[in-house]
């Protein structure tokens, strides 16, 4: 089950590192195209109008989409902030405690809004929304992403409080144990 867990944490930031590739590439053509454009305007001659489309709007979809597929692995590798301040000033039982009430709220808040973007994907799949660049993108796919990111959030989270009740050690704490960076100071 450890690797399934894992493998699918990896998949998800995966997904949102091929996500900023794609961001990324998009602007390094628009770019290419004004450049090119420029160059042939500056010679005389007529630019080829060389744009990618929707350009803003698409990359935006795709921010969304590796900010959310993003959540399950930034948690796992201890990258998203936490205040330890009161985690440290109380005794360790009390503190073992505090981390499994906190790790059960973040549990049902996440799981309600990952319950909400699954019904908004679906709303807009059903009455077949599209966004309103130049090209007309089915709304209910960025959703998906931002659904999917949040799902797998959800999982991760589930699975950190599974193994804090069963007196294990969070991903989150046991990588900011093992971080090499920290133990060069």
């Amino acid at each position: 089950m450890r690797k399934a867990l894992d493998a699918l944490y990896r998949f998800s930031a995966g997904l949102a590192a091929l996500s900023l590739v794609i961001i990324a590439t998009m602007v390094v053509v628009q770019v290419a195209g004004r450049v090119t454009d420029g160059l042939r305007s500056a010679f005389g001659f007529e630019p080829y109008g060389l744009l990618v489309p929707s350009l803003a709007e698409i990359a935006g979809f795709l921010l969304v989409a590796a900010s959310f597929l993003a959540l399950a692995s930034t948690l796992r590798n201890a990258d998203h902030i936490r205040v330890n301040i009161l985690l440290q000033m109380l005794p360790h039982s009390l503190a073992r405690g505090f981390e499994v009430w906190v790790l059960a709220v973040a549990c049902g808040l996440v799981g309600y809004f990952a319950w909400n973007a699954v019904l908004l994907v679906i709303d807009s799949y059903k009455f077949n929304e599209v966004s309103f660049g130049i090209i007309p993108v089915p709304l209910w796919i960025p959703q998906a992403a931002m659904a999917g990111g949040l799902i797998v959030f959800l999982i991760s989270l589930v699975d950190d409080f599974v193994v804090t009740v069963s007196g294990g050690v969070p991903s989150y704490m046991e990588a900011e144990t093992s971080d090499p960076i920290e133990g060069t100071e």
